[in-house]
């Protein structure tokens, strides 16, 4: 190991059937997870491996395009990221074939527009759990402008 790894440390305890509960010494949050409902013997609304990969994804995006934003000096008002992940066979297999992020970004001044659009992309590239996996992934961004009402 090197001097710039770092390690992350999740726990998984299996609770009954297909249902389990992860969680880490250095997070105080639990997440329960579970075979999705499409599999025999799979458990509705509770988190699944295939959640969570989706969310591992959206989650690196949103944090880098933080990190970009303040490194580049853009404002923003509010950012929604929509998330598919589809699950799909290859070579008769299943895998995560792709993630598509709808982020939807609001900012101030429309002659920035162009500049978000850019660092959405920037942070869609940069992101190193998207370049950690094998999926495809897909930026479909929008940018508005909401510009501050005088009176």
């Amino acid at each position: 190991m090197s001097d710039q790894d770092h390690l992350y440390e999740v726990d998984l305890h299996w609770k009954y059937g297909r249902v389990g509960q992860i969680g880490s010494p250095d997070l105080n949050a639990k997440i329960e997870i579970a075979t999705p409902p499409e599999f025999d013997g799979g458990v509705p609304g509770i988190w699944s491996p295939e959640h969570l990969f989706v969310a591992s994804i959206v989650s690196c995006f949103m944090t880098t395009f933080v990190a970009i934003s303040q490194n580049s000096g853009l404002e923003y008002e509010s950012l929604r990221v929509k998330s598919v992940g589809t699950l799909g066979k290859v070579d008769g297999k299943f895998m995560m074939t792709k993630v598509v992020l709808k982020p939807d970004l609001v900012i101030f001044n429309e002659d920035l527009a162009e500049k978000a659009h850019r660092i959405l992309e920037k942070a869609e590239a940069a992101c190193l759990i998207t370049r950690s996996v094998k999926s495809e992934v897909h930026l479909e961004a929008k940018v508005s402008v909401n510009t501050p009402q005088t009176v």
